[in-house]
């Protein structure tokens, strides 16, 4: 499949469970932003993942595996999904919890 043939969907794709944030996330970003991009990711757009990355999470919604999406902290700025400037959104593959964390603090 894909991945660019799948568009983000208007509404959630799949429940995030709890949501939780690490001490780095919260210092980098403002809760608005980190809930506008969790609502991105519910929804499927992945942000700068690669493609494979976005592939992956897209069989994942169905196959119940773990989806990772990448988001600049500041959008002004380059990220490559990895590294400076990114947030990380995890959610775990039972569903029960999605992290919000930065890269080095995987």
């Amino acid at each position: 499949m894909n991945a660019t043939a799948i568009k983000p969907a208007a509404v959630p794709r799949f429940l995030p469970g709890a949501t939780v944030a690490t001490p780095g996330a919260l210092e980098a970003c403002g809760l608005d932003y980190m809930l506008r991009c969790l609502a991105r990711h519910v929804r499927g757009d992945w942000g700068c993942v690669c493609a494979e990355d976005a592939e992956t999470n897209n069989d994942a919604v169905s196959d119940g595996d773990r989806i990772l999406s990448a988001y600049p902290i500041d959008p002004a700025k380059p990220s490559q999904g990895f590294g400076i400037n990114t947030l990380w959104i995890i959610t775990e593959a039972d569903r029960s919890v999605t992290t919000f964390l930065l890269p080095e603090e995987y």
